[in-house]
C-alpha cells in the first residue's frame, strides 16, 4: 500500500456494521424518517441499521405514517438536503473489501438537486495520518495505531444543529481530537476540520483522506477516472450525460485522485504541522452543477472567496 492512501487490494470479509438501535422515540421517528424517506431504504436495510426486526420497522412507519415516494423535492431557494449517512446499506457500490464495518459518524449524506432519490456520500474524514502512523480510520481495511493495540474506539454521532449543520467531533486515546462542521447553503455544503494536539510532542505529515463515494447518485456510478477533472484543490465527476457535474474541494489541497472501483473522488488536504496544545484548521466544498464549462464553474466557486474565508466566519 502507498503510505497515506488506502486504496490498496481487498483483504477479505464483508460489510458487517452493527445497527445501532435509536433511544428514544424522537431518535426513532428522526432516524426512521432519514433511511425510510430521505434514503428510500427498503424496510429490510433499515432493520439492519437500527438492529430491529423488519416487521418492527414497517409497524412504526405505518403509525408515523412514513410514505417514502411523498419524500423531500429540493426548493430552488432551500439549503440543499444533507443528513447523517444511518448505515444499513453500503455507502460504495464496489470494492466493499476496502471498506468492512463503516463507520456512520463520519459520513454525510448531500443529496443532489435534480433528483431527490440520488445522493452522494462524504466521509470527512476517512483517514487521518501523522508522523505516529494512522491516527483515525472510518471503516475496517488497514491497521491504525489503536487496532495495533486492541483498543476499540467508541461509537459517536452527528450533532444535528437547528440551522441544518452538522458537527461531528472525536478525541483519541492520545489525547488528539479532530472535528468536522458540515454547513448546507443553497448553491454549497461548506466544510471545516479542526485538529487539536493534546500531545506532548509536535505532530507532523498530519495528511487527510476525504472521500466522496459517488454510486448512489445516478448518471454517476461509472467505475472509471475517464469522467473526473483534476485541477488543484477541484476533483470533479461528470454524469453520463456530460451536463451534470459533482465537484469538492478542500484547502490546503495535498492530492487529487479517484477510485474507479468504488467509485469515488478525493481532494485530500493536509494540516500544517501542530505543536503541542496547538490547533489546525482546513476548509473544505462540495457543490452540484449543471453546464459544460467546469474549468469556468471552477474559477466562479473561487470567486466565492471560501478559500480566504477569516476564521470568525468560517462555517
Amino acid at each position: 500500500m502507498e503510505r497515506g492512501r488506502i486504496d490498496s487490494e481487498p483483504r477479505g470479509g464483508r460489510d458487517r456494521e452493527v445497527g445501532r438501535t435509536p433511544g428514544n422515540e424522537a431518535e426513532f421517528a428522526y432516524w426512521l424518517r432519514n433511511m425510510l424517506v430521505d434514503h428510500r431504504f427498503t424496510p429490510e436495510e433499515a432493520a439492519s441499521a437500527t438492529a430491529l426486526r423488519v416487521d418492527e420497522v414497517q409497524e412504526v412507519a405505518r403509525r408515523l405514517g412514513f410514505e417514502p415516494e411523498a419524500g423531500p423535492h429540493q426548493k430552488a431557494d432551500e439549503p440543499l438536503r444533507v443528513r447523517p449517512y444511518p448505515g444499513g446499506r453500503h455507502p460504495r457500490i464496489g470494492f466493499l473489501d476496502g471498506a468492512v464495518h463503516p463507520q456512520r459518524e463520519t459520513k454525510v449524506s448531500v443529496f443532489t438537486p435534480w433528483d431527490p432519490i440520488s445522493y452522494v456520500v462524504a466521509d470527512v474524514p476517512e483517514a487521518i495520518w501523522s508522523n505516529l502512523g494512522l491516527l483515525y480510520l472510518a471503516h475496517t481495511h488497514v491497521p491504525t495505531l489503536w487496532t495495533q493495540q486492541s483498543i476499540e474506539l467508541e461509537a459517536r454521532e452527528w450533532s444535528r444543529c437547528r440551522d441544518g449543520s452538522l458537527q461531528g467531533r472525536r478525541r483519541l486515546p492520545n489525547g488528539i481530537e479532530f472535528g468536522t462542521l458540515v454547513r448546507p447553503t443553497v448553491t454549497a455544503v461548506r466544510m471545516a476540520m479542526w485538529l487539536k494536539n493534546g500531545t506532548g510532542a509536535r505532530l507532523t505529515d498530519l495528511r487527510v483522506q476525504n472521500c466522496v463515494m459517488l454510486g448512489r447518485a445516478a448518471g454517476f456510478t461509472e467505475p472509471s477516472n475517464e469522467n473526473k477533472v483534476f485541477s488543484p484543490p477541484y476533483a470533479a465527476c461528470r454524469s453520463a450525460g456530460g451536463d451534470r457535474w459533482v465537484i469538492t474541494a478542500w484547502e490546503p489541497c495535498d492530492r487529487l485522485w479517484g477510485n474507479p472501483p468504488c467509485p469515488c473522488m478525493h481532494s485530500d488536504p493536509k494540516f500544517p504541522d501542530c505543536g503541542p496544545g496547538e490547533t489546525r484548521r482546513l476548509r473544505g466544498w462540495l457543490s452540484f452543477y449543471e453546464g459544460r464549462d467546469i474549468r469556468g464553474e471552477f474559477r466562479r466557486i473561487d470567486g466565492t472567496g471560501w478559500r480566504r474565508t477569516p476564521r470568525e466566519q468560517e462555517p
